[in-house]
This record gives C-alpha cells, structure tokens and sequence, in this order.
C-alpha cells in the first residue's frame, strides 16, 4: 500500500510539473510558424503598416547551429557594406515581424544592416521549450559570433530586444562576447524569468508558493534548463559595454520598476528611458521621434568609443 501511495504521489507531482512546463514553456512547432505569430497586432493600423514594410522589404534567411544543437533561423536585412549591424530578438510567444518592425524601421532608416532572430522553438528555429532567457542567451552569443565570422570585426554590433528578447541580450552580457559588439539595447526587459512568472501568477492569483515546487520541477525535467540558473539582474552586475533600457511608463506586463532594478545592479554604464502613455513593447509606435532621437544617440555614443579605443 505504501509503494501504492507513494507512486500516486510521484505521478501526481510528474503530471502537475508537466502542467506547469507545458503552460510556461511549451511551444509545439504546430504553434511557432511566422504565418501565425504575425498574426498579433491586427487592429493597430501603423503597426500593419509596418509589418507589410517589413514583409515586403527583401531578405537574406540564414541559419545556425545552437549549442544544443537546434538549427536557428534569421532573416538579414542588408541596407548597404560595412554598415554597423542590429541583431534583433523579439518577445515570447512573437516574432520578428510582430516585435520588430516598428524598431527594425528605426535603425534601418539610420543606416544600420540588422539581423532579425527567430528565437528557439519560434518561428522557422528548432526547439519546442522557451526558457525565457536562460539558454536563449548562448543563442545570443552564438549569434554575434555569427556576425563576426561573416562581416569580420571591423563591423561594429548591437544586441537589441524587446520583451523576452530584451532579457534575452541582456543575460547575454556576461558571456564572452566578440570585442565587436559595443552595444545593447532592451526594451521592456524583466529582470529575472521567476520574477515574471511569478508576476504573472499574481495577476492571474495563482499562489506563487503553491505554483514555484511545480515551476521549477517543470523546467527542470521536461525543459532541462534550471529556472533560476540566470536572470538580467545577476548578468549586467558582470557588463561591460554600454546598456540602453526603454520601458514604457504604462507597461503593466512588466512593470518600469524592473528595468529600474536592472539599472541600479548594472556594472556598465547603462541610461534609462521612460517613456509616458506606452504600454508593453509600445515606446517605438508611441512616440517614434523620441524613440528615434533615443537609440540614433545611444548608438553614437557607443560606436564613437569604439573607434576611439580602436585608434588607442
């Protein structure tokens, strides 16, 4: 009887664990192709427009290999040689197209080549598990080594985000990133995967408590990644090139106090933009000057030191 009580006990962990991975984290191939996520913003008409831009403007696909092995996929906006590069990583459950459009318009149009990522287990990239970060973050890296090993290091790069992707870049900023990349743009970053799930489930009330031994299991055994093995705010502790933060001040998602806290822990020198009546991911189309004024000047002030340090 007791094996009896204790195999129930076990599969009744296993099955709300699975529960728990498969709500969070699982996103079925069925689920990621870009025909679908593009889907997202309808209704917003400067954000259709945009996205038809962005589908319309011609584009490179490329892929690489993760280090865990799962092809990735990019589309390369080629503007014109030797521009400074922008690899793009958009939010959870999006893409590219859906996140980035309004911004890819902004730094195409000041001159920059970009790279938009696909990240796992979304769009045409491999994986079923989103890890909000955790090993989305060697993706990064194995990116801007992509970029170095094709455009050469004499070609300056930026990481940028929105979302997840925000958090994505920078947890990246402790990895041993090509001495090319000089900057890092995150807009509407959380500061930590278990502090937005664990927001989320208060807004939903869920008991954090009650959910984390089930979260964190989930991630574990059906996910293979730890839950809170990383976060933004251990990672910029470690930065060493210039942060860009943009948060809207009406983002309820994820609140502007973590981008805050992501500022005060950041060992880089790291500005922070509010910006009034945007919600999440909404600074770009809420205020597209200011949005613009903000990331052309940040990407001055990054790629002028490294010409600098470059001539020393």
């Amino acid at each position: 009887m007791g094996y009896l009580l204790a195999a129930i006990f076990v599969v009744l962990v296993l099955g709300l664990s699975y529960g728990c991975y498969w709500v969070a984290f699982y996103n079925p191939e069925s689920r990621h192709k870009e025909a679908v996520v593009t889907m997202a913003n309808r209704g917003n008409v400067k954000q259709e427009a945009l996205n038809e831009k962005m589908e319309r403007t011609p584009y490179e696909r490329v892929s690489i290999r993760s280090e865990d092995g799962l092809l990735l996929s990019a589309r390369y906006y080629h503007l014109r040689d030797g521009a400074p590069l922008h690899i793009q990583f958009h939010g959870y459950r999006g893409s590219g197209v859906r996140d980035f459009s309004a911004g890819n318009d902004v730094v195409r149009r000041a001159g920059y080549n970009t790279l938009v990522v696909d990240q796992r287990a979304h769009g045409l990239s491999q994986g079923n598990t989103m890890t909000f970060g955790i090993l989305e973050r060697y993706d990064c890296l194995a990116w801007a080594r992509y970029a170095l090993q094709r455009f050469g290091p004499e070609t300056a790069v930026f990481l940028s985000g929105v979302s997840m992707g925000a958090a994505t870049v920078l947890m990246a900023s402790n990895l041993d990133l090509p001495g090319n990349v000089v900057g890092i743009i995150g807009d509407c970053p959380y500061s930590s995967p278990r502090g937005i799930i664990r927001k989320i489930c208060r807004d939903i009330h869920i008991p954090w408590a009650l959910v984390s031994p089930f979260m964190t299991l989930g991630a574990l055994v059906f996910g293979r990644f730890r839950l809170g093995q990383e976060s933004a705010v251990s990672a910029v502790k470690e930065a060493k090139i210039p942060v860009l933060l943009i948060h809207g001040k009406e983002d309820r998602y994820i609140l502007p106090e973590m981008s805050e806290q992501i500022r005060s822990n950041c060992a880089s020198e790291c500005y922070l933009e509010i910006f009034p009546g945007a919600g999440h991911g909404g600074s770009c189309l809420t205020d597209t000057p200011r949005y613009e004024r903000v990331v052309r000047s940040f990407c001055g002030i990054c790629l002028d030191r490294w010409e600098a340090r470059k001539e020393e």
